[in-house]
């Protein structure tokens, strides 16, 4: 059995649309909207596509009208693409409110617990990838593979018979790249890869969005650069 992990679309639907890999299901770890200038489509793709969603914290800002408490050098980006993304949004709120904020699930004889943040905090807790808090969570719960996004830095870690994976951000990586990132898990084994898409395209949906110039422009040096915007 094949299952490609993704998190973090941002309504990059030319990254989503372009994953070149085929697969037996598609699990989304949450954030499919915000930042990027396609959300519906990425909506309408992901509950077409996808057999796993869970809730991320633009999916809950856009949903509920919440902060989505972002870093300080995304909080001006996320403002002003969170009143674009709500507008093209209206019909799809009930879906993003309808997303859990962690599942469960077993297959091929292995067990999967999936969240966005953190598993003690699911929507927004920022954590590195090599903190000591990560083991405290993961033995605490009944599963072998532990799927988390919402950093955007892809990473595998062990701890004794558990596996912690961060799949990266398809439609926003910040890896010093512009390529998506994503995860596959393939009959017990785990893989992160990630492919180029384009971005270029994406770049010129982002001028057509009604947000200021300057906001735009670190929309774009985050896509071309794969990392955070200038201070």
């Amino acid at each position: 059995m094949k299952i490609v992990i993704v998190s973090d679309i941002h309504g990059n639907y030319d990254a989503l649309s372009a994953l070149p890999e085929s697969y037996d299901e598609l699990w989304v770890l949450g954030d499919l909207v915000n930042y990027g200038p396609e959300p519906k489509e990425v909506v309408d793709f992901v509950k077409d596509k996808a057999t796993l969603v869970v809730r991320g914290n633009h999916d809950q800002s856009i949903g509920y009208g919440d902060d989505p408490r972002c870093s300080r050098r995304f909080r001006e980006m996320a403002e002003a693409t969170r009143r674009f993304s709500s507008a093209k949004l209206t019909a799809e709120k009930p879906y993003l409110r309808s997303l859990p904020l962690q599942t469960i699930a077993a297959r091929s004889e292995s067990r999967f617990f999936l969240c966005h943040a953190t598993p003690s905090d699911p929507l927004y807790e920022y954590r590195a990838a090599d903190s000591e808090k990560w083991a405290d969570d993961c033995v605490q719960l009944s599963a072998d593979v532990i799927f988390v996004g919402h950093t955007h830095i892809p990473f595998v870690r062990s701890f004794d018979r558990q596996i912690l994976v961060n799949p990266g951000s398809l439609g926003q990586p910040k890896t010093g790249k512009p390529d998506a990132c994503y995860a596959v898990w393939e009959n017990g084994r785990i893989e992160l890869r990630s492919y180029a898409y384009p971005v270029a395209k994406t770049i010129d949906k982002i001028r057509l969005m009604p947000i200021g110039e300057g906001i735009q422009r670190d929309l774009i040096r985050v896509l071309e650069s794969g990392g955070l915007p200038p201070e």
